[in-house]
């Protein structure tokens, strides 16, 4: 038989546990930001790139939508980062951990809002029919949003009624 590790407490203290999870927010940004960067380098080409003057109509919204988006998600997977390095050594972790984690979630939307308008954008400019870029962004925001947002709320909750359920 097998213990569950999540039953076995760690043996850190407040600090240990804030600088881990500091590092695991960081390492995770590391991950999202190199995604952003990508995708908002393609963005600030496309411009510049031939026949970009025949995009017209939901086209021209749809490329300012998915190029702000990926400017908003740098800046929010960016923002730890440099908030770290000025509030350095100044007892400030635990805040800048909730920070962290709150410019993570709103990076992450503003990340799946950029993915899906770039992504119209692309089917929009290749196909004729406007019900097929909405129903492709629509899967793309769909599947963005289950799996960054409602797939772990709903563990998160399910984790919640389980401490109810053990300390009832």
């Amino acid at each position: 038989m097998t213990s569950d590790p999540a039953d076995k407490p760690r043996n850190e203290t407040r600090h240990e546990r804030l600088d881990r999870q500091l590092m695991e927010l960081l390492q995770g940004f590391r991950v999202a930001v190199t995604g952003v960067q990508v995708l908002f380098a393609f963005l600030l080409t496309v411009p510049f790139s031939a026949n970009f003057d025949r995009v017209d109509g939901g086209g021209r919204p749809l490329f300012y939508i998915a190029l702000f988006g990926a400017a908003f998600a740098s800046i929010c997977f960016i923002a730890p980062v440099f908030q770290h390095r000025i509030l350095f050594q100044l007892g400030q972790k635990a805040l800048l951990i909730r920070r962290a984690n709150r410019f993570g979630i709103l990076g992450a939307f503003a990340l799946a809002v950029s993915i899906t308008s770039a992504t119209a954008l692309i089917v929009e400019s290749l196909e004729d029919t406007a019900a097929l870029t909405v129903v492709v962004a629509v899967i793309v925001l769909a599947l963005c949003g289950w799996a960054w947002f409602v797939q772990p709320y709903l563990t998160r909750l399910a984790a919640h009624r389980a401490d109810i359920d053990k300390d009832a």
